[in-house]
């Protein structure tokens, strides 16, 4: 487990801190995870794929904002609508592109939030990694919505992380990390609100933690919520 995402996982909620360089992560597992999450996609798209009704134009502003973040990476190479991936593949991210052909070249989880009244809103996600929850209880639900099961996730947390995202500006991603216990090294654990939260009793045998970014797009100013996971055995060194 690398060491900053140990040490920023310490921090008290938000927790959050300005990006340093590009907000993609490419590590050691990045082909593996394309892999799982082109099985999830092609294989139970219904549950980790969802684009809610008017927030299309939202979406291809995120497929644009990728696509320049991409441009500026040496570690992609991007050719007119061919986007050429650390692991060697190709992509196009042509007109039309979304969040499938998104989710073929990030590692991470992409969700999307609007602002609706006093709260954001999930308007369209690629969530092939729940950590214990599902898209489908989530997709058009708010912030306080969304986390009414977590146990720390009280009222004064809410309003923190709300103010949280009012403030979050175009350019200038924001991240914080979580880390937990888990006795699988399972990617995809989604688990519904009415079921009984697992609790690992003994020592867990892999720690998941997972690197949150924050991104307002300038244009419709929807939110993305970006959700990199990083799964190793608990008895693994820390990484550097």
């Amino acid at each position: 487990m690398p060491e900053a995402l140990r040490e920023a996982a310490a921090r008290l909620l938000p927790k959050m801190s300005p990006v340093e360089g590009s907000w993609i992560t490419v590590d050691g597992a990045y082909a593996a995870q394309i892999a799982e999450r082109a099985r999830l996609m092609a294989e139970r798209p219904g549950e980790v794929l969802c684009v809610t009704e008017g927030a299309e134009p939202a979406v291809a502003e995120l497929v644009a904002t990728v696509r320049a973040a991409l441009v500026e990476d040496p570690r992609f190479s991007v050719d007119g609508e061919i986007v050429r991936c650390p692991d060697g593949r190709a992509v196009r991210l042509g007109p039309g592109a979304g969040l499938p052909e998104l989710g073929a070249i990030l590692a991470e989880d992409l969700c999307l939030l609007e602002k609706r009244g006093e709260e954001h809103v999930l308007i369209a996600a690629a969530l092939c990694f729940p950590a214990g929850w599902t898209l489908a209880e989530k997709i058009g639900r708010p912030l306080s919505r969304i986390h009414r099961p977590v146990p720390p996730y009280d009222d004064e947390i809410a309003r923190r992380v709300q103010r949280f995202f009012d403030a979050a500006r175009p350019g200038r991603p924001l991240w914080r990390a979580n880390l937990h216990g888990y006795s699988v090294p399972d990617l995809f654990l989604p688990q519904r609100e009415d079921e009984p939260k697992t609790k690992v009793q003994a020592e867990p045998r892999y720690l998941r933690s997972e690197r949150q970014t924050v991104l307002r797009l300038p244009e419709s100013e929807a939110v993305l919520f970006a959700i990199h996971t990083t799964v190793v055995r608990s008895d693994q060194p820390p990484a550097p």
